[in-house]
């Protein structure tokens, strides 16, 4: 028998760490996001890296951006990483520090130096030098978000140029010997998907706000209710003062 986990048991997992109710918007995100890192982590060829933790933090916090309870948020996402034997810890503290070094570097820089320099070295360029050396490395969506996640910081205003945008990624592509129309693909559908979630919080915000408005009519309008037809509190009887 085989002993790998199915998505049934990571599903199960997951209900067992979080166990209060998601807001039906976003479940569907949950769900999918488990899905596709309980696949990832099945498959025999995929290996954890701090690219792909970013972007499994990145997706996670854009998408669930405005959830409630707030509280909740954190304990979805440690549910989230453990029903797949990951720890949330490391996932955030990874993708701290590559959004950290990112600041400090540029895409130019992160390509020649993936490119040129064969000495070991540690960070994000020790990470993606790995990936451009591994033939066998596991292309994922959530490493694609990691990446362009981490041109957004080293240039911001590179990545809203859909022409520089294009060619950062296409270098950096090439660099990883991964395919960047793949990864152009992948990124094109985030970005939409990010667009819709956006409109359906805006609509589910507008939907609250006349639900809000209607109790509140509601409440006043009962109110006005019980003073025009206010009934005067009897006086007590003598024997219930007495």
């Amino acid at each position: 028998m085989s002993d790998v986990r199915t998505v049934s048991d990571t599903k199960r997992a997951f209900y067992s760490l979080h166990t209060r109710p998601i807001n039906s918007i976003y479940r569907r995100v949950v769900e999918e996001l488990m899905v596709e890192t309980h696949l990832l982590l099945v498959n025999a060829n995929f290996r954890y890296d701090p690219v792909y933790a970013l972007g499994v933090v990145t997706t996670y916090d854009r998408f669930m951006q405005g959830y409630r309870p707030e509280k909740d948020q954190e304990s979805i996402f440690n549910a989230l990483c453990q029903a797949v034997g990951g720890d949330p810890q490391v996932y955030r503290q990874d993708a701290e520090r590559l959004l950290a070094e990112a600041a400090h570097l540029s895409p130019e820089d992160v390509v020649s130096k993936v490119r040129e320099s064969t000495e070991p070295t540690d960070g994000l360029v020790g990470v993606l030098r790995g990936v451009a050396s591994n033939p066998n490395f596991k292309y994922s969506r959530l490493f694609a978000i990691g990446l362009y996640t981490l041109l957004e910081q080293m240039d911001s205003d590179m990545m809203k140029d859909e022409a520089r945008r294009a060619a950062a990624l296409q270098s950096l592509g090439d660099a990883l010997n991964l395919s960047a129309d793949k990864m152009q693909k992948d990124l094109e559908l985030y970005r939409s998907n990010l667009d819709k979630m956006t409109q359906a919080r805006a609509v589910l915000e507008d939907i609250l706000k006349a639900d809000r408005k209607k109790k509140e009519e509601r409440a006043k309008a009962k109110e006005g209710k019980v003073e025009d037809g206010a009934i005067a509190t009897p006086p007590s009887s003598p024997s219930e003062s007495g």
